[in-house]
């Protein structure tokens, strides 16, 4: 190459990029402000849902950590009342499986559709009913919402609930070790959202969608809990972690859930079977924010 072909190579070259540089700049910048605006128009839309996710699981953290105290504190007269654990712990089962069942029919659970654990939030992200702009403003606000539930309990009753034998109700392995934990988890997890899921497909079924999910929470309370402390529900964790300070294990809460419902809410998708909407009760008439084909099932099927 001549030096006149060189220089005009180089200098084509350089007007070349001159040119990309500030399209490519340019697009990047569009798409950050596309970004921008489908998150500012999440929030300014979808608040209430939101809002009223943190304020569920908060009220759960908050019926969790009173029912523990109650039933397990060294100088609680129910503690000494009951002196089975196992018992006390079958006890705590049914009444936070209770509770998941009246946040989840309750208006707040039908406005937002009580998912309350951003593993369940995420599943129906991936089977397409969530937007990703709402997932992202609904995990943060159930990481949120738990963490305001035990802060608020740890300034109201401190040591109490804080320190041992409460710890805030943190999810521990137990004494089996964190393998087994995070295999437990795995499987509670992955059981759980195919009960939500196929329960919730069926226009017979998906009533009962809510005191399927809440007899499970009661049924592995009561007997799993011993082998990873029955988390199901990384904001949960983190949540009694705040407070407590005990962060051991905190990996498994952290994957293990996530693991399961995404395997599960994978299987549905491969089967073929159907995901109507991501409220776990939508006979309602209440606003629906999600991808939602509800109207679209057969109305004398939903009516049975």
């Amino acid at each position: 190459m001549t030096g006149c072909n060189r220089h005009l190579h180089e200098s084509g070259a350089a007007e070349a990029t001159s040119i990309i540089m500030p399209i490519a700049g340019t697009q990047s910048r569009r798409n950050d402000g596309i970004e921008a605006a489908v998150l500012m128009r999440a929030w300014r839309h979808h608040w209430p849902e939101y809002l009223t996710e943190a304020a569920g699981l908060g009220l759960f953290m908050l019926v969790a950590g009173l029912c523990v105290l109650l039933l397990e504190h060294p100088a609680s007269s129910l503690s000494h009342a009951i002196p089975n654990a196992d018992f006390r712990r079958a006890l705590i089962g049914i009444v936070m499986g209770m509770t998941a069942v009246a946040i989840i029919y309750s208006p707040w659970g039908r406005q937002s559709g009580a998912h309350l654990n951003p593993a369940v939030t995420l599943s129906f992200l991936r089977l397409g009913k969530v937007a990703p702009a709402d997932a992202l403003f609904c995990v943060l606000a159930q990481f949120a919402g738990g963490a305001a539930g035990t802060l608020m309990l740890s300034a109201l009753l401190g040591d109490r609930f804080t320190l041992p034998p409460i710890s805030a109700v943190a999810t521990l392995p137990g004494r089996a070790g964190e393998i087994v934990a995070f295999g437990a988890e795995v499987v509670i997890a992955f059981v759980l959202m195919s009960t939500v899921l196929t329960t919730n497909a069926s226009p017979r079924l998906m009533r009962c969608t809510g005191l399927c999910a809440g007899l499970l929470v009661a049924i592995y309370i009561t007997i799993e809990a011993p082998l990873s402390g029955m988390s199901l529900n990384p904001a949960r964790s983190v949540a009694s972690a705040l407070p407590s300070g005990l962060w051991h294990g905190i990996w498994i809460y952290l994957t293990a859930p996530l693991i399961g419902m995404l395997l599960a809410a994978e299987l549905h998708l491969r089967l073929g079977q159907r995901t109507p909407c991501a409220k776990l009760h939508h006979v309602t008439n209440r606003r629906c924010i999600f991808h939602c084909d509800f109207a679209a099932m057969p109305a004398e099927e939903i009516s049975r």
